[in-house]
């Protein structure tokens, strides 16, 4: 026979009776509702994966974490669509000017030709071919799904026209457009990192943008779905550690493992840096994650804290901001 569903009552009769987390009261019935059971006490109730759950003495130190991560996530937001932005009006200048079209046929044909690069045959080469056969087929399913519901499809469609490669990046997701990137051409890749303001001593192949991308894409994700990010347990896969060493090599920060939020607040200073962004505005966003974590301190238990903000957290803020 299938529980009946708990009430609001019900529910935190049990998280102060079974979990032991003192809650009571119209106050904290009201924080519940607002962060939800199943998407807030239930999120938020361990560290990376429920084999880590946190032991809890009040409701407080989970309505902390709470606001720490929707602090980051409105935080990060803003940069990230920024990032995104920014990398794909530097590629798009970058590719106009290589192919003197804005046909994604022409540019797909001219540029999108990575494959080249490994031996006829070889796996690589099959699996290049594929990311490239797979990216194509997505921008086209996009174009066929999006007409009728947008204007700018509707616009050049009843036309009887190519949609424009800056539209198509309207379209893509910024894993999409990673993969646009990746498959590029080396030598379109490196004058997109040129232009972007990598060091070509740390990018001789190019790649250290899409791997950027795809760095961000799971973050940017997490925070526009609402879904919980302050212990990065967004990350889908490994992010390439040539990130870690360049960073490391520019600003002396060490351990950058990307298992915790500040790697990632460095990363974005570290694009933001790159690409000449007012220091004023890069230092505002690395301040305001330093009042965030300020905040969650006194909030909560020093060893819950360590586990959300690592004890080299300090450290690596201060040669962020010496480097900045």
């Amino acid at each position: 026979m299938q529980k009946k569903p708990k009430s609001i009552n019900a529910l935190m009769g049990y998280m102060r009776d079974v979990k032991g987390i003192n809650i009571k009261g119209s106050n904290d019935k009201k924080k519940l509702r607002y962060m939800g059971y199943f998407h807030g006490y239930k999120g938020y109730r361990y560290h990376n994966n429920p084999a880590n759950t946190y032991t809890f003495n009040s409701f407080d130190e989970v309505q902390a974490i709470y606001d720490f991560d929707m602090a980051m996530k409105t935080m990060f937001y803003p940069e990230i669509m920024f990032l995104e932005t920014t990398f794909k009006n530097y590629v798009l200048e970058v590719i106009l000017d290589e192919v003197k079209s804005k046909r994604f046929a022409d540019i797909y044909a001219k540029l999108l030709t990575d494959y080249k690069s490994f031996p006829l045959g070889s796996n690589d080469y099959k699996k290049a071919i594929n990311k490239r056969m797979n990216l194509r087929n997505k921008v086209y399913s996009l174009i066929s799904r999006d007409y009728g519901k947008r204007f700018i499809v509707n616009h050049y469609y009843d036309k009887d026209q190519p949609l424009p490669i800056w539209a198509i990046f309207e379209l893509i997701s910024l894993g999409e457009f990673g993969t646009f990137v990746d498959c590029l051409d080396e030598t379109t890749r490196k004058k997109v990192s040129k232009s972007v303001g990598i060091k070509s001593v740390y990018d001789r192949d190019g790649k250290l943008l899409p791997m950027t991308v795809y760095a961000l894409k799971d973050l940017r994700n997490a925070v526009a779905h609402n879904n919980t990010i302050f212990d990065t347990r967004f990350k889908t896969g490994k992010v390439s550690m040539r990130i870690s060493k360049i960073i490391g090599a520019e600003t002396g920060i060490n351990n950058i493992t990307f298992d915790t939020i500040i790697d990632y607040v460095i990363l974005v200073s570290f694009m933001m840096k790159i690409l000449n962004c007012p220091k004023k505005k890069i230092m505002s966003f690395v301040r305001l994650f330093e009042k965030s974590c300020e905040e969650l301190r006194v909030k909560v238990d020093i060893s819950i804290y360590n586990t959300i903000v690592y004890t080299d957290t300090r450290n690596k803020l201060n040669l962020l901001k010496k480097f900045l």
